[in-house]
């Protein structure tokens, strides 16, 4: 079966029109886009979210990964309360949102109504109606195909989750329901917002936190590390001006981090708050396949991040004379 390439995914996936509660044809494209993919599992669970296994051999990762992106992303439903009126979810101003609709951008198709962009993707740049969270949801669709193609062998896990744009509610259904080892830790796979130092085609940002919490300190660590010893260059931030996914698990008690590619015109408003089409340059989206590969392909005898209690008890050893030639003076 022919591998496809990070920009066949990205076009089969961007070009699905999607809204909370009504990403069925973006679940559709990834179950087919599956389809074939050797060491691969799939399965739905009773929220609807789509849950993706790669298993080749006994060769565990260095820990139990789980990469997650959201199938939605704010638009236009019908309104179950009334008939034929359109209800906007997600988080966009009510103001532009209605000068976008007065304006001729809002496209319907079916039960969804979204702004009417094209995809166009070019060696430098993508752009779409829809890259948060499309096109995190692409990136791991193209980590799990090249592991197969190489028959790499390591376990890692997948969760394209629904309804994130109205707070996390696919993600809180698989928190309280972790159908993993308890041991996993989840990385948020996000396009965002870049603050706080972060930049456009810096490179993929490892998120020490968001604006509801600080991630797990050791995930973190080793995301930097990985991106260390693989030559890839990556911000470390605080992205703060909005959450994600790895909050919601948090609060679930998962161990959880987040990984973001820096996003133009983030839901999609410009800076002179016009509706416009998202974007995301096509070399961060490049590293962020490349360091999610290298960490959930990393074996144990791989990259070692110690735990601070561990570092402690390291330093103990260490400085054990100086401590006792101390404590004389007390």
């Amino acid at each position: 079966m022919p591998v496809p390439t990070l920009t066949t995914i990205l076009k089969r996936i961007l070009k699905q029109p999607t809204a909370p509660f009504h990403e069925y044809h973006v679940r559709g494209e990834i179950q087919n886009i599956l389809e074939g993919c050797p060491h691969v599992k799939t399965k739905v669970d009773k929220f609807g979210n789509l849950l993706v296994t790669y298993k080749n051999g006994k060769r565990k990762s260095r820990e139990p990964w789980v990469l997650g992106a959201h199938m939605d992303h704010p638009g236009f439903v019908k309104n179950p309360a009334s008939k034929g009126e359109w209800e906007f979810l997600g988080g966009m101003p009510r103001v532009e949102v209605e000068a976008g609709v007065k304006a001729g951008l809002r496209k319907i198709k079916g039960e969804i109504g979204t702004w009417n962009f094209p995809v166009k993707i070019s060696g430098e740049k993508i752009e779409a109606a829809a890259c948060d969270d499309l096109v995190g949801c692409a990136i791991i669709l193209a980590v799990i195909w090249d592991l197969a193609s190489l028959d790499m062998e390591t376990t890692f896990h997948a969760a394209f989750t629904r309804a994130e744009e109205v707070g996390f509610l696919g993600a809180w259904q698989v928190g309280q329901k972790w159908p993993y080892p308890e041991d996993a830790v989840f990385v948020s796979v996000e396009t965002s917002r870049p603050v706080n130092g972060s930049v456009m085609g810096g490179g993929p940002i490892v998120r020490v936190g968001d604006r509801l919490s600080v991630f797990d300190g050791e995930a973190v660590a080793a995301l930097t590390l990985t991106a260390a010893e693989q030559g890839l260059r990556v911000q470390r931030c605080l992205l703060d001006a909005g959450a994600c996914e790895a909050s919601a698990m948090q609060a679930c008690g998962r161990r959880s981090v987040g990984v973001s590619v820096p996003l133009g015109n983030y839901h999609n408003m410009d800076e002179a708050k016009k509706i416009a089409a998202e974007y995301v340059m096509m070399e961060d989206v490049k590293s962020m396949v490349n360091l999610l590969k290298a960490l959930v392909a990393t074996g144990r005898e791989g990259i070692e991040v110690r735990t601070i209690a561990e570092r402690v008890e390291l330093k103990m050893s260490d400085y054990a004379a100086h401590l006792k030639a101390g404590n004389k003076a007390f």
